[in-house]
C-alpha cells in the first residue's frame, strides 16, 4: 500500500499533538486540560485508520477484482475487523 502525503502530514500533526502533551506534562498542567489534549490526539488516530482502512479497501478490491482472489464480502468483512481491531 501506497501511503500518502495526506496520511503521513495526518501523523505528523498527532506527533506534534503527543510532543505538546508531554511538555504539559513536564509543566505539570492541569490534569483536565491534558485528558482533553490525549482524547483529541486519540481521536485524529481513530480517523486516520479510517482513512487508511477506506484507502486499503479500495485498494485491495481493485487487486482482488483483478487477479480473482476475494469475493467483495470477503474485503468488506477484512475492512470491518481492521476498524473494530482498532478500538
Amino acid at each position: 500500500m501506497e501511503y500518502n502525503d495526506q496520511m503521513k502530514n495526518r501523523v505528523k500533526r498527532i506527533e506534534g499533538q503527543l510532543r505538546g502533551i508531554l511538555k504539559m506534562m513536564e509543566e505539570n498542567k492541569d490534569c483536565k486540560e491534558v485528558i482533553t489534549q490525549l482524547s483529541a490526539t486519540r481521536s485524529a488516530i481513530d480517523r486516520t485508520i479510517g482513512v487508511i482502512v477506506s484507502s486499503n479497501l479500495v485498494e485491495c478490491v481493485q487487486n482482488a477484482n483483478e487477479q480473482g482472489e476475494k469475493t467483495m464480502e470477503e474485503l468488506v468483512q477484512e475492512a470491518v475487523n481492521l476498524l473494530v481491531k482498532s478500538r
